[in-house]
């Protein structure tokens, strides 16, 4: 028997329609346009038929929720409706409704990470994200990867970090299987920890690997890396910084002062991205030791104290011009110590 003659003998005895025209009555209520008038996103919940008919009609997906229950039972057999996130066409018909109900793949939605956000503010963006549920687990500075994540509502928070986690993991050892050889660093959690000061060093994609090679140059010098940022995190103990960085800051005694100690911070400032991992695992050949704010988003390299001091004074008098107050650069203006 086919679905439209099921749903004629069930209209038929519900409306006391006869003949022919109980036949054009079933399939004109089934086929017909709904009135939706724009395409539509609409959390379909659990609760049984009469549940989904009640919010599909409220929400103005179907025009008549008794209707829905009729020929989702009369079609019953081409399987059950499911509960989750659906999205409508415009117009669609009882027979189209059915159908996203039970064939459609529920709604995507997507939540980004940021390269370079700190564990407290990655925590925040999970929080907020609509139609996750549960709360978010605790997360370790670095642990999860800046990268876009698709989830469905109603998908939990923890299997969003579980798949974060995972997902750095996987990219930390891809780089570090392929690090160029005789690096400074010893481990991929060393790598992770370098990485994570070159994504807050720049958000300037092609200068990662120049940024890198710095570092890399230090390390193998022995000389204190003096990075800003690192300053930054041990000022505000983890959290953004809202202010400039002072003198007494960059004298602060603290395991993440990197103008205090010399190597690596004790653990990640941030979460890396993909490309400063591979910036830090195979880094530009280059001799350079210090880099400052040019002025224009990027930075100026240099070999030699003297070369840098320079620019650094011509980054000091862009920011006059500006009317802006004189702030440290991205390397120290002041010599190595």
């Amino acid at each position: 028997m086919s679905r439209a003659i099921r749903i004629l003998l069930v209209l038929v005895l519900l409306l006391g329609l006869t003949g022919g025209g109980a036949f054009l009555y079933a399939r004109h209520v089934y086929e017909q346009p709904g009135p939706l008038t724009a395409p539509a996103q609409l959390v379909v919940p659990r609760g049984g038929t009469e549940a989904i008919g009640a919010a599909l009609q409220e929400a103005g997906v179907v025009a008549d929720g008794r209707a829905f229950l009729v020929a989702a039972w009369a079609t019953r057999g081409q399987g059950a409706l499911r509960a989750g996130e659906f999205a409508f066409p415009a117009g669609a018909s009882l027979a189209q409704v059915l159908d996203v109900l039970r064939t459609a793949r529920p709604v995507q939605r997507r939540l980004t990470i940021p390269e370079g956000l700190l564990a407290k503010q990655i925590a925040a963006v999970i929080d907020r994200a609509e139609g996750l549920v549960g709360e978010t687990p605790p997360i370790d500075e670095g642990e999860l990867l800046p990268e876009t994540y698709t989830y469905q509502w109603g998908d939990t928070r923890a299997a969003i970090v579980r798949r974060a986690t995972a997902a750095m993991e996987n990219a930390l050892r891809e780089a570090w299987a392929a690090r160029a050889p005789d690096l400074p660093i010893s481990s991929p959690r060393e790598a992770l920890v370098l990485a994570s000061i070159v994504e807050r060093e720049t958000a300037v994609a092609v200068e990662r690997p120049r940024v890198a090679s710095v570092f890399i140059n230090r390390l193998r010098r022995g000389m204190p890396l003096q990075s800003d940022p690192t300053v930054a995190y041990a000022a505000a103990d983890g959290a953004p910084l809202e202010r400039s960085l002072t003198r007494a800051d960059l004298d602060r005694e603290h395991p993440f002062n990197t103008y205090r100690n010399r190597g690596l911070t004790p653990g990640p400032i941030a979460s890396p991205g993909k490309e400063a991992l591979r910036a830090v695992t195979r880094p530009e050949a280059t001799d350079l030791l210090y880099f400052v704010a040019d002025g224009s988003g990027g930075h100026a390299f240099a070999r030699t104290l003297e070369e840098h001091n320079r620019n650094v004074a011509r980054w000091r008098e862009v920011e006059r011009s500006r009317g802006a107050p004189a702030q440290n650069g991205a390397a120290p203006a002041a010599p190595m110590r």
